[in-house]
């Protein structure tokens, strides 16, 4: 019998992608839309839009390599309070501070935690998911992360054409510190690579749970 997918932790982690995903899209697509709106200058948009892409391009694969050598958990949770501290940041900053310099910092660094934090979620799918529920597991998290780019721009459009940009930046803010919070409470499975010299056979991968039920050494009692 196949094991359940959508456990605790498992699902946490989902929810947590949901909020981060579609609120990062959300301030992606609104910050330029607001910089354009008030400069009226198009090549200004081009320019600060292209740029915010280098971080995510230098990140991401950087962001791979951070996932596989440090704590997955703490790297979501890390991101989540960096990007609420960020966005309240930035909301403090409108009207006080030049436009041009706060929204292009902002977007380059949205843009970079989004090529640091996807990684960290998709190096913990074989962790957090049964071996044969792992390509359901990652099909969860890749369906998560089109949705929202689709429905990020959507949402955001609505948002800000009805409120305008400061009730934006509050509520992800809002949304982030709340996804950071639930993600504390992820416990990440431990997986172990052994190896038996006598037997001369590869390295063995094991998958398992932790939770209550969880012996010391991580095997169920």
């Amino acid at each position: 019998m196949r094991e359940k997918l959508f456990h605790r932790d498992f699902t946490l982690v989902v929810i947590g992608q949901i909020i981060s995903l579609l609120g990062n899209a959300v301030l992606r697509f609104v910050l330029p839309l607001y910089l354009l709106d008030v400069t009226g200058s198009r090549s200004l948009f081009g320019l600060c839009s292209a740029a915010a892409f280098v971080p995510m391009v230098v990140l991401t694969p950087l962001g791979g390599v951070v996932a596989d050598r440090l704590h997955k958990q703490r790297i979501m949770v890390v991101l989540d309070f960096f990007t609420c501290a960020l966005v309240a940041l930035t909301a403090l900053a409108l009207g006080h501070l030049p436009l041009v310099p706060v929204l292009v910092a902002a977007m380059m660094l949205l843009y970079g935690i989004s090529g640091a934090y996807q990684p960290a979620v998709q190096a913990s799918m074989p962790l957090l998911c049964p071996p044969d529920r792992l390509v359901d597991g990652n099909a969860v998290i890749n369906q998560v992360s089109a949705l929202s780019s689709l429905l990020g721009p959507l949402l955001g459009s609505l948002v800000y054409g009805a409120f305008g940009v400061t009730p934006v930046l509050a509520g992800a803010s809002a949304c982030f510190f709340a996804s950071a919070v639930m993600e504390l409470f992820i416990q990440i499975p431990i997986r172990q690579d052994t190896l038996e010299p006598a037997s001369g056979r590869p390295p063995e991968r094991i998958w398992r749970r932790a939770g209550p039920s969880s012996g010391r050494n991580g095997r169920r009692s």
